[in-house]
């Protein structure tokens, strides 16, 4: 099965850093998925499937960072049900985590981005800086440094499981 998903990737249109960058743009999969591709279907080297990883998974922060807020507020107007359910999951994720996040609050969402397991990452850490009011000009770098860490780990866990093909 495993080969049949891996010779269905290889057969896409697509140049293989190009498949990388798009795996690791998708929430939940990110780089946790992107770097093992890069190393285990299309053959990268750790380096090159990293840089790719993080490239990818960084596309989509300044994007959540400038325009879920206007979406938030967008969705008043339009998808009211929507909205209601976006203020409802802001106002509960604020007031169960608002207390931990401010003590640590750069450390927190460096770290809430460099831990690679699911639900945690560059798309969730950039809906928890919207939620807590963290700026965008502070949040970019810190996500960024969080996703570097992350790439560092996957990489470093691949290589010393020898689940990397060379």
């Amino acid at each position: 099965m495993r080969e049949s998903i891996a010779d269905w990737i290889r057969d896409l249109p697509l140049p293989e850093p190009v498949l990388v960058v798009l795996l690791a743009m998708t929430p939940i999969i990110e780089l946790r998925g992107a770097i093992p591709l890069g190393r285990g279907v299309f053959n990268m080297s750790p380096v090159t499937a990293y840089v790719w990883s993080v490239i990818g998974n960084m596309i989509p922060v300044p994007i959540i960072l400038w325009l879920f807020p206007g979406f938030v507020a967008w969705a008043e107007d339009h998808w009211p049900w929507i909205h209601r359910l976006m203020v409802r999951l802001q106002d509960r994720t604020h007031t169960r985590h608002s207390s931990r996040f401010e003590k640590l609050r750069d450390f927190a969402l460096i770290t809430f981005v460099a831990i690679p397991l699911p639900v945690t990452g560059a798309w969730s850490g950039s809906l928890a800086a919207v939620v807590f009011g963290v700026s965008k000009r502070r949040a970019l770098p810190l996500i960024f440094v969080g996703v570097l860490i992350a790439g560092i780990v996957v990489t470093l866990f691949l290589e010393a499981l020898g689940l990397a093909v060379e």
